[in-house]
């Protein structure tokens, strides 16, 4: 039987206030599980089974194995990968193949443009020497020719902590516009023919970036980027010191860390570029 109490609660008549409250009453009153105070019942009897020396060897044996597992597996997780497992590594290792691919690639294609060339040479004859001397004249302008002598060396490289893969040094790493800026500042200083990397930059090649990779004529390239000028070797410095490109390298320097210097050469050997077909283009009326 219950009796209404005041505001509507009904509160049933014979129960205990804290019957809501079970788990908490089985915590103070019976801390004990029923399992282990049966089994102190039994010791206290001395009816508990006793445990023999094979038992306590064998449990002793099973904690030291999963002690060691346990140490194992700690030092598994902690244990640094391989260099050869960074995926950037990898990449890294697949440019300097290809690379190497190429640089055999372009050493053929310069024996079979020497071959050209000297059979231009045995058609044209000793009659058209000024003909054969404008054409030489064209091939190196337009970096068809290999060519040396003496000029200036631009070396720009990533900061030492992009080089280590550390996070946050994106913009620590040498960019398309980097390379865009030396050049052209090195054009404006008198350069003849410049190569960055041992290629050659003709009229139609372009310096772009895919991904974290530097792309000069669709070759990718890695730091450090070694950019050679041919010309006058004190001449160019003076110029370009007085460019904005100079200017840029000192704030790649000062605010980003990535390292560059400026040395002359006595003799630069810089290979024959690419040569690309022209296109036809026809505007429609």
């Amino acid at each position: 039987m219950s009796t209404p109490r005041p505001g509507g609660s009904r509160i049933s008549l014979g129960r205990r206030p804290d019957a809501s409250m079970t788990l908490l009453n089985e915590v103070t009153e019976r801390p004990l599980d029923p399992g282990y105070a049966a089994a102190a019942q039994a010791r206290a009897a001395g009816t508990a089974p006793r445990h023999g020396p094979v038992s306590r060897v064998l449990v002793l044996l099973a904690a030291a194995v999963l002690g060691l597992g346990g140490v194992w597996a700690a030092k598994a997780l902690r244990a640094p990968l391989p260099s050869g497992e960074s995926a950037r590594a990898v990449l890294i290792e697949q440019i300097r193949e290809r690379i190497a691919t190429s640089e055999e690639l372009t050493a053929q294609n310069d024996g079979v443009r020497a071959e050209i060339n000297d059979l231009q040479v045995t058609a044209l004859g000793s009659g058209d020497a000024q003909v054969l001397e404008e054409s030489s004249d064209l091939a190196v302008w337009a970096g068809s020719t290999a060519v040396h002598g003496p000029g200036l060396v631009i070396t720009v490289e990533d900061s030492v902590r992009a080089q280590n893969n550390e996070p946050g040094t994106q913009e620590q790493r040498v960019q398309d516009f980097d390379l865009q800026v030396v050049v052209n500042g090195l054009w404006a200083s008198g350069a003849e023919a410049i190569a960055i990397n041992g290629h050659r930059l003709t009229a139609a090649t372009a310096i772009r970036t895919a991904g974290e990779a530097v792309l000069v004529d669709l070759q990718p390239l890695v730091t450090p980027y070694v950019v050679e000028a041919i010309g006058d070797p004190q001449g160019m410095r003076t110029s370009f010191a007085r460019t904005s490109a100079a200017t840029h390298l000192s704030t790649l320097s000062s605010q980003f860390s990535i390292p560059s210097s400026v040395a002359p050469a006595d003799d630069l050997v810089l290979p024959a570029g690419t040569t690309s077909g022209l296109v036809n283009v026809t505007e429609s009326s």
